[in-house]
């Protein structure tokens, strides 16, 4: 029944039929991928804010990290619960409340006078994200039945994922400037209530999934996920190149996390009502886009963290210059998005993985060989062109690999894990990669006087393993990807993976 409703829905849409079907698609993706631009760029357009963050409310070196730490760890640890709400209680619902949280989050935020204050409304903040994100990629496919409808939805989708970040630079940049550090929080909740307000009238509810929550999984899941969050976020090598892999608290954090999520999967293997179906991990093609998925996120990730960290302290680049220099970044994504979005149908998503992987390691690679000395032109617009064009070609086929075939029951759990891996991923990357940048830093400080050399040569270096990262989806499209075009030409329902008792 829930089937046959949903099928409907996506025939007649919001909008009615012919060109009012057209208009009402149109608005609802315009509203779900607004949706997604919010989440994404709150982690850039934030970090730029943080040196005024700093001076205003006095954090020290040590806690001002927690700005950000405060709201990966909520939305990265949320999210499999998050996707799973959706699922039970109504994915438009969940989308709507999920945003009005995060906005009024984002309201209050600005109007922090304390550290404790500001960090508080950032964990809102990440909450309120875990709830929106899974819930806005599963009403891509509840709404925009598989096919060229799909592909194309997901093309902005994934434009929306990776410029993101790019476009938070800019806008973090402009705002701090021109306004001040509170208009980075403030400037979500206008944004945020009116994508509520049109949510409401432009997305159609969705079933809702008989059953109820795993709660033994669900915080098993949950906790474990944000104390592999919160050691990760611990334990790369500060500034100064002391490393913190063996302090106590991030050794207790992996202990606990590993426990947890073992306990995790033992619980989902038994329980009926299972938060996350592990049957959905057993299919490779889904598995290997998973991985790619949130390898491309780690590489993300890294560029946006090494090169920023470049421009500003070795090119002496203003906040705004920065996110100018992201520019060709942006358009590169955007437009690589859209023709992986029409190239699909066509080739598959296999080939366009492949190519994908490769132009991204590469763009990353050349992008490694970035020196004091090197110019915009040589050193940062070719490479990040061509790691945009890469990435560009990676999300959307990835994300329609990951979520072909899924039942509409599981599209929220389904959408969350994407979510989660570039989360966690994200956070082992930048654990990984900065423990590489700052421990090269000391010892160039060591070994010479020159600062501009040591952090120059320490943020190469961390590129470089990035580029490691990239290399890695390379491998997993060529083991694990064996997917066809004819699976996303527009396959047949699928059951769901679990029971749904009455």
């Amino acid at each position: 029944m829930s089937e046959t409703r949903s099928e409907t829905v996506r025939e007649t849409g919001p909008g009615g039929t012919g060109a009012d079907r057209s208009r009402g698609s149109g608005l609802a993706l315009a509203v779900i991928a607004t949706a997604q631009l919010m989440v994404v760029l709150d982690a850039t357009i934030v970090n730029v804010a943080l040196p005024h963050m700093q001076k205003a409310l006095g954090f020290s070196g040590a806690n001002l990290e927690w700005v950000v730490n405060a709201y990966a760890l909520t939305f990265g640890g949320l999210l499999l619960l998050g996707g799973r709400a959706g699922d039970l209680l109504g994915r438009r619902k969940m989308f709507i409340t999920g945003l009005l949280l995060f906005s009024a989050a984002s309201l209050v935020g600005g109007f922090a006078d304390s550290q404790g204050f500001l960090l508080a409304a950032r964990a809102i903040q990440g909450i309120g994200a875990a709830i929106t994100a899974p819930a806005a990629l599963s009403l891509i496919t509840t709404t925009f039945a598989e096919g060229p409808a799909r592909n194309k939805a997901m093309g902005v989708y994934a434009s929306m994922s990776v410029a993101g970040g790019a476009i938070g630079l800019l806008a973090g940049g402009l705002l701090t400037t021109y306004a001040s550090w509170r208009w980075v929080l403030f400037v979500n909740a206008p944004i945020g209530l009116v994508v509520a307000l049109a949510a409401s009238r432009v997305l159609t509810e969705t079933p809702r999934l008989r059953g109820r929550f795993d709660l033994p999984g669900a915080i098993t899941g949950t906790v474990g996920i944000a104390a592999l969050v919160y050691g990760l976020s611990s334990a790369a090598t500060s500034p100064n190149g002391v490393s913190h892999w063996g302090d106590a608290k991030v050794v207790v954090s992996f202990v606990v996390s590993a426990v947890l999520l073992v306990a995790f999967v033992f619980t989902e293997t038994r329980s009926p009502h299972a938060l996350l179906p592990l049957p959905l991990l057993r299919d490779r093609n889904r598995s290997g886009a998973y991985l790619i998925f949130a390898g491309a996120g780690t590489a993300i990730f890294g560029m946006f963290f090494f090169l920023t960290l470049f421009l500003q302290t070795v090119w002496g680049y203003s906040a705004i210059k920065t996110g100018f220099a992201y520019m060709p970044f942006t358009v590169a994504v955007l437009t690589a998005s859209g023709t992986a979005a029409q190239l699909v149908p066509k080739v598959g998503p296999r080939p366009l993985l492949l190519a994908g992987s490769v132009v991204s390691t590469g763009g990353l690679f050349w992008m490694s060989r970035l020196a004091e000395h090197s110019s915009y032109a040589g050193g940062v617009l070719g490479p990040t062109m061509l790691a945009g064009v890469g990435i560009g070609l990676l999300f959307v086929p990835s994300s329609l690999t990951a979520l072909s075939g899924v039942a509409e029951s599981d599209s929220g759990v389904a959408s969350s894990l994407l979510n989660t891996g570039q989360q966690v991923g994200g956070s082992m990357g930048l654990a990984v990669l900065g423990t590489v940048a700052w421990t090269i830093v000391a010892n160039q400080f060591h070994a010479q006087a020159d600062p501009i050399r040591a952090y120059a040569t320490g943020f190469a270096r961390g590129l470089l393993a990035d580029s490691g990262i990239a290399l890695l989806t390379l491998v997993v499209a060529i083991v694990a990807i064996r997917v066809k075009r004819s699976d996303l030409a527009g396959a047949p329902h699928a059951k769901p993976v679990h029971a749904e008792p009455a």
